[in-house]
């Protein structure tokens, strides 16, 4: 048996897809002892400490899956552009994988939080650009060279999209959470737990949205159904 290049990205795609569902289901859990407000501070800061390590590798899923997905799709011929631009284009996605982890290794620090800020900034661009491109395809304008038999392709990267918006809300809740717990070392506030305690709500009802959405992008890229 001969091991090929689509079977090595295939394997890494999988990976990539585990760490991401995975990774936000151990997040999910470790929430509820982070707002906890009878456990003691500093056991409620090792828990968030626990959940942005979970995290990290969700988050590194969540960037690979894409260009992972890019060049699959060079290969199998959806994109339609010289496999000479998978160089840059790998670059481009190592140094925003690189900006990502330089952020969880400084994310108690105010260079932590302002390379957090620039790491959402690229999504803003990111998120449009994926829907454009996949609603445009799937209704058949390009640029991906898809069609009937194929559509599974833009469909993915439409969902795709999507949950990165989701994805983006939640970043901006955990990053909310560095910043209230340096205000509640300085002493118990009623009004940051209260913020805490809605934040987290929402997280979770992002959550259950979230799952469903990453099950629908390897259902799409399992079963190709149309």
């Amino acid at each position: 048996m001969v091991i090929g290049e689509i079977e090595v990205l295939r394997w890494l795609h999988i990976l990539a897809m585990v760490y991401w569902l995975g990774g936000e289901w151990g997040v999910f859990q470790t929430s509820y002892n982070v707002v906890n407000p009878k456990l003691a501070l500093d056991e409620r800061r090792r828990h968030m400490e626990t959940a942005y390590r979970i995290d990290i590798l969700a988050r590194t899923g969540i960037i690979l899956l894409l260009p992972l997905g890019i060049h699959m799709g060079t290969l199998f011929g959806f994109v339609p552009w010289d496999r000479v631009w998978l160089i840059p284009m790998w670059i481009g996605f190592i140094a925003w994988l690189s900006l990502t982890w330089a952020a969880f290794l400084k994310r108690e620090t105010d260079a932590g939080l302002l390379l957090t800020r620039i790491d959402e900034s690229l999504r803003y661009v990111l998120i449009p650009a994926l829907l454009l491109v996949g609603i445009s395809s799937f209704l058949g304008y390009g640029p991906l060279a898809v069609g009937e038999g194929t559509l599974w392709y833009p469909a993915k990267i439409i969902v795709y999209g999507l949950m990165l918006v989701i994805g983006l809300g939640l970043r901006f809740i955990m990053r909310a959470w560095t910043v209230r717990f340096r205000r509640l070392a300085a002493g118990p506030d009623p009004r940051e737990e209260a913020a805490l305690k809605r934040e987290i709500a929402i997280g979770r009802g992002l959550a259950y949205v979230y799952w469903i959405g990453i099950a629908s992008v390897a259902f799409l890229g399992a079963v190709k159904p149309f």
